[in-house]
């Protein structure tokens, strides 16, 4: 009678440990899913410009999203945190790499300019940097990263930016300083196209250098256009066919 009592009772304790684990596994992952939906209502695009490339491009080897705009674009953190890094690297050029409170590294590389140092505390929307061609970069523009835990050589623990910024398109412009709305970006740049609101979305904003894509549009037609090459168009905008489509926005310097 005694053996069965005991067993009786180790069973419960045991149902009862199997019980509390589950349960923390779960609050655990509710925990994680609400951290990340309030970091995607709070973090903000870090540049003017226009997307011109995204994670997992260049057969999984593209571990950030770029950025496109003019030189000298104004390149803001995401989000407040520190400074952990910024030097001068033959691959990201000028890079900063900032450490947030919610243990995530964001990296901002191929800046023309570097604004902060590392130690240094750092709020929402300030300037980091700005925008450039330093290092291994085919045309002006942001790299942007993020990672949580840690930055590393491997980039192991990278993660797609745009799964807290928000999900923009290759040629769809995005605005420094705006944060994003579930999954679509709350506004488009006016400093990029400022001609455009209000018209016709084949206008061209010389201010800006960018061209929106009209339909019957072909890289020919738009390069003797604007009395530039096929060849800086799609290096300019990491294409790597012909192929475009009406409404995309392309960088023209």
């Amino acid at each position: 009678m005694r053996d069965y009592i005991k067993r009786f009772l180790i069973a419960i304790i045991m149902a009862l440990c199997i019980s509390l684990l589950f349960l923390g596994g779960k609050h655990s992952e509710a925990a994680g899913m609400h951290e990340t939906k309030e970091m995607k209502d709070r973090w903000i695009w870090p540049a003017d410009g226009v997307i011109s490339d995204t994670y997992g491009t260049r057969q999984g080897k593209h571990k950030g999203i770029d950025i496109a705009g003019k030189i000298d674009t104004p390149v803001l953190a995401v989000d407040s945190g520190e400074v952990v890094k910024a030097y001068y690297s033959n691959t990201y050029g000028n890079v900063v790499f900032i450490k947030h409170p919610s243990n995530l590294v964001t990296v901002y590389a191929h800046l023309n300019k570097r604004t902060v140092l590392p130690g240094q505390t750092i709020k929402q929307g300030e300037v980091i940097g700005k925008m450039g061609r330093t290092g291994v970069a085919t045309g002006t523009h942001l790299h942007f990263e993020t990672h949580q835990m840690e930055w590393r050589y491997d980039k192991r623990y990278a993660m797609d930016p745009e799964s807290l910024l928000g999900k923009a398109d290759v040629g769809e412009a995005v605005q420094g300083g705006i944060a994003s709305i579930v999954e679509n970006v709350l506004a488009a740049s006016s400093h990029l196209h400022p001609e455009v609101e209000g018209k016709s979305q084949s206008s061209i904003s010389s201010k800006a250098a960018t061209y929106i894509v009209k339909q019957g549009d072909t890289l020919y037609s738009i390069a003797k256009k604007q009395k530039i090459t096929i060849t800086k168009i799609k290096k300019i905008n990491h294409l790597t066919s012909d192929l475009i489509r009406p409404k995309q926005v392309l960088v023209i310097q």
